[in-house]
């Protein structure tokens, strides 16, 4: 199971670590842990008209969400909640058996198509995302 998960592609994306750091007086930040595995992942983000404008990350995770957190810091900047949504559901269902729909923008979450028979692991994959879903809908209601 190790050698199927840990792939140079997940491994190159987590050690990229996209977005790692913090930012001074975010306009949200949201942390989330997932405690069947120890994960924990803060989010923080500033918007401006409803997009993220500058996001970072910080995490206690493992390489799976270290690598869904550095996609989202690579390609959130500029996207607003509802892409986020929608990019969030595309992977979930890629996790359950579904194709892909188009990633043009986010080509990498073809890299964790090896998590789909480990269901134990979705939730590693999906936690960045749940994490900035919950900073956006923070930071929309301050608004």
């Amino acid at each position: 199971m190790i050698d199927e998960l840990y792939q140079k592609n997940l491994l190159r994306l987590a050690a990229n670590a996209t977005g790692d750091g913090t930012l001074d007086n975010p306009d949200a930040e949201e942390t989330l842990d997932n405690p069947t595995c120890g994960d924990r992942i803060t989010i923080q983000i500033r918007l401006k008209e409803n997009e993220i404008r500058e996001l970072n990350h910080q995490n206690r995770s493992c390489m799976l969400c270290q690598a869904s957190a550095s996609l989202i810091g690579k390609h959130a900047i500029g996207k607003n909640l509802e892409d986020i949504l929608e990019t969030r559901h595309n992977l979930q269902s890629m996790l359950h058996g579904a194709p892909l729909q188009d990633t043009s923008e986010w080509k990498e979450l073809e890299y964790f198509n090896v998590v789909a028979l480990h269901k134990s692991r979705h939730h590693c994959v999906l936690l960045p995302f749940d994490a900035l879903i919950r900073a956006l809908e923070t930071a929309n209601k301050k608004v």
